[in-house]
C-alpha cells in the first residue's frame, strides 16, 4: 500500500499538505528527519503513515499530557490501535499498557519524557519492535529552546536498545534550535524538511494601545466570526472577558485552574460556535484544529517570537482571510523587565526553594525519591511569605535541572479498591441498598478492583447505575466509610514527582552556566519580541520569517506595515500628481513659500513628504526650480 492510500484509508484525504509526503517518504526510507512545520500543517500525519506501513510500534515521546490523550482516542476512533503511559497512572496500570505495547498488535506508544527513563519502561523496550523513535515538540530537546525539558535529553538513551529511526516534529524553531535538535537527537545524517511558514491569508497588526478594553470590543464587533483573545494570567483572563461579556458579546473564558469537566465543555462549546469568543491563557489551543478562527488578539505583548508565532497561526487554517492583533503600550515593556526579575533569581533562592519544598512535606535528607506529592502552590508560598512566580520560576528551574517534574493543574481521575477479598466480601454487612447496587455495577465493569486502584470513569458508572455523578460519589464516600473500598476522589491540582532523594545543603546541582545561557537566551527573544512591535518598516511576515531562518520572502502586503505603505505610495503619487499641476499652473515660475502655503496646509490632504518629492523631482529635471523670493 502507497503512503496516500494509506492517508485516504484512514483519514479520507485523496492527497497530502504541502512537504507531508516528502517527510513520509524520508521517514520510510529510513533515515532521521527533522519536519519543521507550522502550527495547523499537519504533523501528525507526517509520523502517523509511514508508522502504520511498517512493522512494530512507534514510541512517540510527547509531553501536553491532554494532547496524548485526544490523539491515542482520535487514533482508535479511525480503527487504529494506540495507548499511552503518563504521570498519574499507577504502576499496575502502565505495567499493562507497557505488556500490550509489547505483545499486543497496537501501533503508537505514547509517553510523557519523563517515562523514558524509568526502570519498567526500560525493561519492557527490549521486548518491542519499535518501528520508529517520534519526538513531537521536538524544540523541548534544545537549550537553546523557548521549553527546555531535561527528560528529552534521555531519548538518545532509547536509540542505544532499539535502533529505530527517528521522526522529530515542530512549529517553531531558529536554525540553531534545529541544529541543536539534531546534535541531541544523535542523527546519524542531518536532514530537515521544512514547509514555507507563509500564512498569505493572515494578516498581522500590531497597535500601540493604551485603552486596550475598547480597542478589542472594536475588534471583536468588526471582524465576524470565532475569536481567541490571548492574556498572560488567569485573574485577567477572567476579569476580561467578563468585561466584554457585559458589553453584549459573546464570550467564555479558558485557563487551567478550571476543572477538566469545565475546560472541556467550554472547549466544545467554542469549538461548535455556541461561544463565539474565548478568552484564554496559553493554556488555550493545543491540540484544537478549529479551522474557521477569523481572529486571534493577543490582548498582552508575549515574551517569544515563538509562542506568539504559533498562538498567532490558530487563525485562518481554512485559508480565508483572517487577523493575528497584537496590542501593546508602555506597561507591557516594564511588565517584561519585571518578568525577567522574577523569572530567573539567583541560584541562592533557588537552592532555598529546593529545600523548603521538601520542609513543606516533611520530607528529610536523603529520602523522597519516586514520591508523587499534590502540590498547592499558592499554599507553599503563603507558609513561607514567598514572591509566587519568583517560586513557581526557581520550582521550574530546579525541574529544568533534572530534580524533579512539576505537573501543573493536572487532572486526577477517580480510583476505587475493593478491599476485602471476593470470599470476604460475601460476609461484608453493606447498610445501603445503593452502595451494593453500585457495587456490583464496579465489579461488573472493571477488572483489578481487588488488586489494585483501578481508574473509573464517573459519567459511565453513573449511568449504568442510574444515577447522577454526585450521588455516585455520595456512595462511594459511604462505601469507603464502611471500609469496603478505598477511594481516591478526582482532583484537578499541581503534581510534584521527585525524582531523587533529597540532597544536602550544597549538594543541590543547579548549573550557573545553564541558568546564565538561558538568561542570555530568554533575553534574545524578548529584544526580538520588543523589536517586533517597535518595527516600522518591515513586513511583519518577513520579521517573523526571518526570525526562523527563512530568508528568501516576500513582503505580504496585507500586515499593518505593508497597508500603511502602500497607502503612503498612493498619497505620495497624488501629491506628486498635485505638485506637477501646481507649477504647471505657475507657468514653471513659483516659489519655496508659495508651496508650503498649498501643500502643508491644514486638511490639505497631501504627502508630509511633499517636499522630497518637490526635491526629487528637480533632480530629475521633471519641474524647473523654485525660487526663494
Amino acid at each position: 500500500m502507497k503512503p496516500v492510500e494509506v492517508l485516504e484509508k484512514y483519514w479520507g484525504y485523496t492527497s497530502f499538505r504541502n512537504m507531508q509526503e516528502e517527510i513520509v517518504d524520508t521517514a520510510l526510507s529510513g533515515k532521521d528527519v527533522l519536519a519543521i512545520l507550522p502550527t495547523g500543517g499537519g504533523k501528525s500525519v507526517c509520523f502517523q503513515v509511514p508508522a502504520l506501513m511498517k512493522p512494530g510500534i512507534a514510541l512517540v515521546v510527547t509531553p501536553l499530557i491532554a494532547l496524548m490523550k485526544d490523539q491515542v482516542q482520535n487514533l482508535n476512533d479511525r480503527g487504529i490501535k494506540a495507548l499511552a503511559v503518563y504521570m498519574g497512572m499507577t504502576k499496575k496500570e502502565i505495567e499493562i499498557a507497557l505488556n500490550n505495547a509489547a505483545y499486543g498488535d497496537f501501533k503508537f506508544l505514547y509517553l510523557s519524557p519523563e517515562r523514558l527513563s524509568t526502570a519498567m519502561f526500560r525493561s519492557w523496550l527490549g521486548e518491542m519492535q519499535v518501528s520508529y523513535i517520534v519526538v513531537d515538540e521536538a524544540h523541548c530537546i534544545s537549550q537553546w529552546g523557548y521549553d527546555f525539558r531535561p527528560d528529552y535529553l534521555k531519548i538518545a538513551d532509547i536509540r542505544k536498545i532499539c535502533e529505530a529511526p527517528v521522526i522529530a516534529l515542530t512549529a517553531t524553531a531558529t536554525p540553531s534550535v534545529a541544529d541543536d535538535i539534531m546534535e541531541k537527537l544523535e542523527f546519524s545524517e542531518k536532514t530537515v524538511l521544512k514547509s514555507g511558514f507563509e500564512r498569505p491569508n493572515l494578516s498581522y497588526i500590531v497597535r500601540n494601545r493604551e485603552d486596550k478594553l475598547g480597542q478589542t470590543m472594536n475588534i471583536c464587533r468588526s471582524v465576524q466570526g470565532t475569536g481567541i483573545i490571548y492574556v498572560r494570567n488567569r485573574k485577567k483572563c477572567e476579569d476580561l472577558a467578563r468585561s466584554l461579556k457585559s458589553a453584549g458579546l459573546s464570550v467564555s473564558y479558558y485557563h487551567a485552574g478550571l476543572s477538566h469537566a469545565a475546560r472541556t465543555a467550554r472547549q466544545e462549546d467554542w469549538k461548535a460556535d455556541r461561544i463565539r469568543i474565548m478568552v484564554c491563557t496559553n493554556a488555550f489551543g493545543m491540540g484544537i484544529d478549529k479551522p474557521d478562527v477569523r481572529f486571534v488578539v493577543h490582548y498582552d505583548l508575549p515574551d517569544c517570537p515563538e509562542a506568539y508565532f504559533q498562538e498567532a497561526g490558530r487563525a485562518g487554517r481554512d485559508g480565508k482571510r483572517s487577523y493575528a492583533i497584537l496590542l501593546w503600550n508602555g506597561l507591557d515593556m516594564r511588565k517584561l523587565r519585571q518578568i525577567e526579575s522574577a523569572s530567573f533569581p539567583d541560584l541562592e533562592y533557588i537552592e532555598d526553594i529546593y529545600h523548603k519544598v521538601h520542609v513543606f512535606f516533611g520530607i528529610p535528607y536523603d529520602a523522597g525519591e519516586g514520591r508523587e506529592l499534590k502540590f498547592d502552590l499558592p499554599e507553599f508560598c503563603r507558609k513561607f511569605r514567598l514572591n509566587s512566580s519568583s517560586a513557581y520560576n526557581a520550582i521550574k528551574y530546579i525541574e529544568r535541572v533534572g530534580h524533579w517534574v512539576f505537573l501543573e493543574d493536572s487532572d486526577i481521575q477517580t480510583r476505587v479498591q475493593v478491599i476485602p477479598s471476593r470470599e470476604e466480601l460475601y460476609d461484608v454487612e453493606i447498610p445501603d441498598p445503593g452502595m451494593q447496587a453500585l457495587l456490583e455495577v464496579l465489579m461488573r465493569t472493571y477488572t483489578g478492583l481487588f488488586s489494585w486502584p483501578v481508574r473509573i470513569d464517573e459519567d459511565f458508572v453513573a449511568s449504568l447505575a442510574g444515577i447522577d455523578v454526585p450521588e455516585l460519589r455520595r456512595l462511594l464516600y459511604g462505601l469507603s466509610l464502611e471500609h469496603i473500598i478505598k477511594y481516591i476522589p478526582s482532583d484537578h491540582t499541581s503534581v510534584l514527582y521527585l525524582k531523587e532523594n533529597r540532597l544536602h545543603p550544597k549538594n543541590v546541582r543547579l548549573s550557573p552556566e545553564r541558568l546564565a545561557r538561558l538568561k542570555s537566551a530568554w533575553e534574545a527573544r524578548v529584544k526580538a519580541m520588543k523589536d517586533y512591535v517597535k518595527e516600522e518598516d518591515t513586513c511583519r511576515s518577513r520579521f517573523l520569517l526571518d526570525y526562523f531562518g527563512q530568508k528568501e520572502s516576500g513582503d505580504c502586503g496585507t500586515c499593518d506595515i505593508c497597508r500603511r505603505k502602500a497607502a503612503d505610495g498612493r498619497l505620495a503619487a497624488e501629491t506628486e500628481t498635485a505638485l506637477r499641476a501646481f507649477i504647471d499652473d505657475k507657468g514653471g515660475v513659483y516659489t519655496l513659500s508659495e508651496i508650503n502655503l498649498v501643500f502643508s496646509a491644514p486638511g490639505a490632504g497631501y504627502s508630509h513628504d511633499f517636499l522630497t518629492i518637490l526635491r526629487r523631482l528637480i533632480d530629475e529635471g521633471t519641474v524647473p526650480p523654485y525660487r526663494y523670493a
